[in-house]
């Protein structure tokens, strides 16, 4: 049976993955791994306007994935935990299986060659 400790710890996971469960969210978090960037730097990096990556970024920041600091009159972000990036390897991962086994279904090994038809190389 599951505790309310578990349950809290399986809401904050959730909280986290759903930060980062959107294409820009996670572009971002990607590029923040190498580096601080502003608003500015962001919202050309994204290609959305500043409202809308001014809100993935507060989203982001309320999850606990970035930390923000003034420089100047810039406000630049950055990544918490940048281990965070090991979980998004570990996607990357569950795609390119997910894509090899895709591949095998729509062209099997056993396959005979037929003249004039090219076939998939799964590169395995």
């Amino acid at each position: 049976m599951k505790s309310e400790g578990d349950m809290q710890l399986a809401e904050s996971r959730a909280k986290v993955m759903k930060a980062l469960g959107h294409p820009s969210r996670m572009y971002i978090a990607t590029i923040l791994a190498v580096k601080e960037l502003s608003v500015g730097d962001l919202t050309e990096a994204v290609g959305s306007d500043v409202s809308t990556v001014s809100k993935h970024l507060s989203l982001m920041k309320q999850a606990g994935l970035l930390a923000d600091r003034k420089e100047g009159n810039r406000v630049l972000y950055s990544l918490v935990c940048p281990c965070i990036m090991g979980f998004i390897h570990c996607i990357d991962d569950v795609i390119q299986q997910d894509v090899k086994k895709r591949l095998k279904c729509l062209v099997p090994a056993t396959m005979p060659a037929v003249e004039g038809f090219r076939t998939l190389s799964t590169g395995s």
